[in-house]
């Protein structure tokens, strides 16, 4: 059995609480949250142990793994503690919103032998991931083009958008991941970006956009496409399609269920697309702890690393550079 102490108990870190609890590999022992009343009120619920001080965690000899899933401006500060005391930690997305911070954090660790895992959970999705199995046995032949769709139900409330780093750094940065992923050793090159308000005006005051969309070339010169919004109308729009010189993979939408409803006024009508990112990526938040599980156990290199959250982050500023300059920028990592 595994001990793991939980950092950050909003919405994301209940559900991961939710799926650590469920996991047979895991024992929820401690968490912790600014809230003091939430950290009492999550302890009961999660039959676990409520501290005020992340360090009685990281004290703990018999805590195996952190896992933080706080604020972002709190990530760096907790991994570079819980690396003295020798933790497997998993990281929520971003690292940070500062890529300075973060490389030197990377300098700090890097000779205690740092063992990370980042919570890029889409790599993980069953149908995400098979695309990528499927390149490697050359379904499609040589990869040429990568087109990514993400699309929101609805923003979130601008309280948080006034924190969250903007679109490139907090919603386009899963499909940043996503590219590189499928990409493997053929780093991205460059990005042009180009993002608008149309819908909603409220983001034009905090210096944000509701829509956004990005080209990105890789150094071997497969053309990346990723097209974003905070909105969507008919629901969380999900999908994924890798084209090849011999034919086509695609990752699509997933419903509420299969079913389809044939009449006089539709045909194949089917049932909505699931809610939000926790219906929609559920079995990839569960795969995503099968994968700390056998990191703890074993020392295999996790699917999504602390070096993929950084490189990530890098192509994030390149695209906000990229929008403000009106022109296409090479990326340095």
């Amino acid at each position: 059995m595994i001990n793991i102490a939980l950092i950050g108990l909003g919405r994301i870190g209940q559900m991961h609480g939710q799926n650590l609890l469920l996991h047979n590999d895991f024992k929820l022992k401690y968490v912790f949250d600014l809230d003091k009343n939430l950290t009492n009120k999550i302890a009961k619920k999660f039959l676990s142990i409520g501290i005020n001080d992340p360090k009685v965690a990281f004290r703990d000899k018999e805590i195996d793994a952190i896992f933080i899933a706080s604020s972002t401006s709190t990530h760096i500060k907790l991994i570079e503690e819980a690396v003295k005391y020798k933790k497997v930690i998993f990281c929520e997305k971003p690292l940070d919103l500062s890529i300075e911070k973060i490389n030197r954090c990377k300098k700090k660790i890097k000779s205690l032998n740092p063992k990370i895992q980042l919570g890029f959970n889409r790599r993980y999705d069953p149908g995400h991931n098979s695309l990528k199995k499927d390149l490697k046995r050359g379904v499609i032949g040589n990869l040429e083009k990568i087109i990514i769709t993400s699309r929101d139900p609805s923003p979130p409330s601008i309280k948080y958008l006034k924190i969250s780093g903007g679109i490139f750094k907090d919603m386009m940065i899963h499909d940043f991941d996503l590219l590189r992923f499928y990409l493997d050793k053929d780093e991205l090159n460059s990005i042009f970006s180009t993002a608008t308000n149309m819908s909603d005006k409220r983001f034009n005051k905090i210096n944000d956009y509701e829509l956004a969309s990005c080209i990105l070339n890789s150094k071997k010169g497969v053309q990346c496409i990723i097209t974003n919004s905070r909105h969507c109308s008919f629901g969380y729009d999900q999908r994924v399609e890798l084209f090849g010189n011999k034919g086509m993979l695609i990752s699509g939408n997933k419903n509420l269920n299969e079913t389809e409803i044939y009449n006089k006024s539709n045909t194949a009508q089917k049932k909505p697309l699931q809610h939000f990112f926790i219906e929609r990526y559920k079995q990839a938040y569960n795969l995503q702890l099968n994968d700390l599980s056998k990191f703890v156990k074993k020392n295999s290199k996790p699917l999504s690393t602390f070096e993929d959250g950084r490189r990530a982050l890098i192509i994030a500023n390149a695209a906000s550079l990229s929008l403000k300059q009106k022109k296409q920028i090479k990326l340095k990592f």
